[in-house]
């Protein structure tokens, strides 16, 4: 799958998933760009936008979204790194379209 890693979410996460493809929006020249834009673009390239934004869901309207959204509670290395089983299994199980929120503790 191709993952597209929010500009909030540390470039170390990409180490969970390995097997998949990530880069994240400052890599693809798309830092600083407003959440709906980057969705936009997202869409056309990524199967998952991968973020720790907790508005987004109300910032944005997903419903049509063809990408999967998944939203981590937290942005802070080790505690994503003691849920590498959970973020796996998340993306292994999310569908197109679909906006799921996991809560790590």
């Amino acid at each position: 799958m191709k993952i597209l890693l929010d500009e909030c979410v540390p470039w170390p996460m990409h180490k969970l998933l390995d097997g998949h493809e990530c880069v994240t929006a400052q890599m693809r020249g798309w830092g600083g760009i407003k959440n709906g834009e980057l969705l936009r673009r997202a869409e056309a390239e990524f199967d998952i936008f991968i973020t720790t934004d907790q508005n987004i869901q109300y910032q944005q309207n997903l419903a049509g979204r063809r990408i999967a959204i998944l939203q981590l509670s937290t942005n802070k290395l080790r505690p994503l790194l003691a849920a590498a089983t959970r973020i796996q299994a998340a993306v292994a199980t999310i569908r197109l379209g679909e906006f799921r929120k996991l809560i790590i503790p």
